[in-house]
């Protein structure tokens, strides 16, 4: 609960912490994070987010860090002392990545786009049919935590860490799939892996017999 002394406290305003890219309208660029940021919009969160987007602009998120199943933040409020964010999103377990690579690999398409660091447009349907959506379905799916009095979640210091890592998605789409618990490097392999895969079962398909030409009718 808030104290007294805080209510309507000024922000304290930093010096060389992450801004936003943009300054005016909408923020992301790809269609992955504009995703992201319409699933947070479609929870009806209201001016929190409004807030927390003014905060992101002025650079009062000092750090931001991506790790599978959290991101880890710390944000300048109007208190000497940064506060302390998370976000939690639930990992996919080995058997859905299984799937989910097999489905990616299977598709020329798709594993180009990902071992050329973009994210194909069908990446949804693909952890949709593997019955574990990409993006969170549900606001609780989301465990936000933050160490300010505001007992509104999401805070404006969630909402700002939240428009950070919308940019940080624009910049690499595989922090996304770092999320959700699988590493750029060990996805690749695996994709590599299993394309591989797919050529050496192509190249020992048994040939079409060659027609010979007809033999010369025996004199």
């Amino acid at each position: 609960m808030s104290t007294p002394e805080y209510w309507g406290a000024r922000t304290v305003r930093v010096e060389g912490g992450i801004r936003a890219r943009s300054t005016r309208g909408a923020i992301g660029e790809s269609w992955w994070s504009k995703r992201f940021l319409a699933v947070l919009e479609s929870f009806a969160l209201g001016t929190r987010l409004t807030r927390g987007r003014n905060y992101a602009r002025a650079g009062q998120v000092l750090d931001l860090q991506v790790l599978p199943g959290s991101v880890q933040a710390t944000v300048q409020g109007s208190r000497p002392q940064p506060y302390k964010v998370s976000i939690g999103l639930a990992v996919f377990g080995d058997d859905v990545w299984s799937v989910v690579e097999r489905a990616l690999a299977a598709e020329a398409l798709g594993a180009a786009k990902l071992l050329a660091g973009e994210l194909p447009p069908h990446v949804e349907d693909v952890f949709l049919a593997a019955d574990a959506p990409l993006f969170p379905a549900r606001f609780a799916d989301l465990a936000m935590r933050c160490t300010c009095p505001d007992q509104a979640v999401p805070c404006k210091h969630l909402a700002a860490t939240c428009y950070l890592l919308a940019e940080r998605f624009d910049a690499d789409p595989f922090l996304i799939l770092l999320w959700r618990g699988r590493t750029r490097d060990d996805l690749l392999s695996a994709l590599r892996a299993l394309r591989t895969g797919v050529q050496e079962d192509l190249e020992v398909l048994p040939a079409e017999p060659a027609i010979s030409p007809s033999a010369p009718p025996v004199p």
